[in-house]
């Protein structure tokens, strides 16, 4: 069951920290971090007890994937006008 949404949770992950940046933009790391973390606990397909509960239980690993998300979003080209 962990690893199911723990694959989910991957999958958000990307998404919360691209709309993060469109929407914070630069700098601003923390609070991008928490609207990424708030994204991916409101996006999970459980009721809202749930929810909490697995925020709690797999805080650190959201953390991480948040971070690997951001390392990913910055690994790739910029899109540059010639």
């Amino acid at each position: 069951m962990f690893s199911n949404i723990k694959t989910k949770i991957k999958q958000l992950a990307k998404d919360a920290v691209f709309i993060a940046e469109q929407k914070l933009g630069t700098g601003k790391g923390q609070e991008k971090k928490k609207m990424a973390v708030n994204y991916i606990v409101n996006r999970l397909p459980f009721p809202a007890t749930v929810k909490s509960l697995i925020a709690l239980l797999l805080s650190s690993f959201i953390d991480d994937a948040v971070e690997i998300a951001v390392s990913y979003l910055k690994s790739l080209p910029e899109n540059k006008e010639n």
